[in-house]
């Protein structure tokens, strides 16, 4: 199964960036994983600080609606979340799902700043 997005961490040390990690997520239900309580969000390095999930282009382009897979960027506090505009409403409307039913790791809610 190809991915459908992959996550990278990075950081930044004498004005220099760095990769630290890029995981491969295959569906939905592991990217909310994931960002669940217990999940590999809750192990992220302090020298982390910027987070990009990027969305793969979708296999079949949508004729019908070529708006669905305009390549937009959703920024929530240090995470960015970058891929066809419909996957990432779809998305965003997951993680307020998700967060209005605690089902969030607190590691994930500090890291996209919902105080901010």
């Amino acid at each position: 199964m190809q991915p459908i997005l992959t996550v990278e961490f990075t950081g930044k040390a004498n004005n220099q960036e760095f990769k630290e990690e890029t995981v491969s997520i295959h569906n939905p239900d592991e990217l909310f994983a994931f960002i669940s309580p217990g999940g590999g969000c809750e192990s992220i390095s302090d020298e982390v600080d910027e987070i990009q999930m990027i969305f793969m282009k979708p296999q079949h382009p949508n004729t019908q609606n070529p708006m669905a897979d305009k390549q937009v960027t959703l920024e929530l506090g240090m995470v960015y979340i970058t891929g066809p505009l419909s996957e990432i409403v779809q998305t965003a409307e997951m993680l307020l799902d998700k967060a209005g039913r605690g089902e969030l790791s607190q590691a994930f809610i500090d890291v996209i700043g919902p105080n901010t």
